[in-house]
């Protein structure tokens, strides 16, 4: 997401910060430069107005001109009003209420809504501890409960039985006596959705918003639709009253015009984006953080929840100990590729890291990326337990049956062994220094 903006602005400030001290009419042709990028990509004309007017007036103020570094100012003024459009912070759920919540999911027909269904409820099953149901109001779509059940069971969260010829009404009341005599703390409703925005279906969905009273009110939007989605969002709101958004597909929509223009057009917060089409693809939306990505400073705090998420404790704990006796091998090479590759890969880990967004086209220059470190993965599982551990056995003739194995050509089983001693090297620096050294020593110590 935004990575069309996020170059256009990296370029725009690289340039004002070659100028040193900032005039008036720099900073003019700079928010003209980045009127045109917010306005490519697809963030409301009312919107971009108000965003070019704010950081304007702030970055022509004595704050700029007096400052030491005019330029980085300037971004800060940027990041700030970005972070105030998209909604300043992340908007919790409100789930303080006698159990069970109900959550209403709305939206169009292919938003994505029983998918994000399925991924908010496994997010509250796993990051927060809730019993959860979910049920289908779908009556229109043909095996639409069916869908919800099956990811239901995929999930281990419970879903509501399928009466056949039952209406939404009907089902609503079902599920709200099922889910209480059940001892839920959250009830998930997946309503139907259609091709536009109707008064049948506007009039199905204010009926059943009565009859549940939802803790939570979601709308489920496509942010591939850009401004699309911002317009059904003002329709649904109007009528409705939404508590929040749920962005499904941002992983696929390069421009970010539908975020952006969100929450300041419909006044609605963005809570949760769907990152891809696994039921663990999903965030809670953190503007802060969003606003850093979009200006290259990175997301520390996003990478640290990730390799969190990411890592098994257990195993964890089993490679510390291998790196302190230096007994770090191949296996516990290609563990580590995994777990780069669960966090989102080279792409991902770049992006979240400040300062090194624009270091992903030279490392693809370099042939460092995703492909790559699956053939070095490819490669170490073509090794017998033997050679992962004691890596001096690969002769020649056991390399060519590797590379055989892998599809690989020889060089690059020589090119891992490299790398593999490089990082060997650097364990047993660990280990010699030990934890006293390298706190008095520090990188300079290790890298010496």
């Amino acid at each position: 997401m935004f990575n069309n903006l996020s170059d256009k602005l990296n370029n725009i400030f690289t340039a004002l910060k070659k100028r040193g001290a900032l005039k008036e009419e720099d900073v003019t042709a700079a928010m003209r430069e980045i009127r045109i990028a917010l306005l490519e990509a697809d963030v409301a004309l009312p919107v971009v107005k108000e965003f070019i007017d704010t950081v304007k007036e702030k970055a022509i103020g004595q704050e700029v001109v007096d400052s030491v570094t005019p330029a980085q100012m300037v971004v800060k003024i940027v990041h700030d009003q970005l972070v105030a459009i998209l909604g300043a912070e992340s908007s919790e759920l409100n789930l303080k209420v006698t159990p069970p919540a109900v959550i209403l999911m709305a939206g169009l027909q292919g938003s994505g809504k029983t998918t994000s269904s399925a991924k908010l409820a496994k997010f509250l099953k796993d990051k927060q501890k809730k019993k959860v149901m979910m049920a289908s109001l779908d009556v229109y779509r043909p095996a639409a409960q069916e869908q919800l059940k099956i990811l239901g069971a995929s999930i281990d969260v419970e879903t509501l039985s399928i009466v056949d010829g039952q209406k939404p009404l009907d089902i609503t009341k079902r599920a709200l006596k099922e889910a209480k005599l059940s001892g839920m703390d959250v009830l998930i409703l997946d309503t139907a959705g259609r091709l536009h925005v109707d008064d049948a279906l506007m009039d199905e969905l204010i009926a059943v918003h009565k009859l549940s009273k939802p803790a939570e009110t979601l709308l489920v939007a496509d942010a591939m639709t850009g401004q699309d989605a911002v317009n059904v969002a003002k329709s649904f709101h109007e009528r409705l009253t939404l508590t929040g958004t749920i962005l499904t597909r941002v992983d696929g929509d390069a421009r970010g015009g539908a975020a952006l223009s969100m929450r300041q057009v419909t006044g609605c917060p963005i809570k949760f984006a769907g990152m891809g089409e696994k039921v663990d693809q999903f965030e809670i939306f953190h503007p802060d953080r969003i606003a850093g990505r979009i200006l290259g400073m990175g997301d520390i705090v996003g990478l640290v929840e990730k390799a969190a998420e990411a890592a098994d404790e257990k195993e964890a704990a089993k490679l510390q100990k291998k790196i302190q006796r230096g007994n770090f091998d191949l296996g516990d090479m290609e563990s580590q590729l995994n777990q780069m590759l669960n966090m989102g890969g080279m792409g991902g880990i770049m992006k979240m890291m400040p300062g090194m967004g624009n270091m992903q086209e030279k490392l693809l220059g370099a042939g460092i990326d995703d492909k790559a470190i699956k053939r070095q993965i490819a490669i170490i599982r073509s090794m017998t337990p033997k050679e992962r551990k004691f890596y001096k056995l690969l002769n020649a003739s056991r390399k060519r049956r590797i590379a055989a194995g892998a599809g690989v050509p020889v060089q690059d089983i020589n090119r891992l062994i490299k790398q593999y001693e490089g990082m060997h090297k650097m364990m047993k620096k660990m280990k010699k220094l030990g934890k006293k050294g390298m706190l008095r020593g520090g990188l300079e110590g290790l890298f010496s």
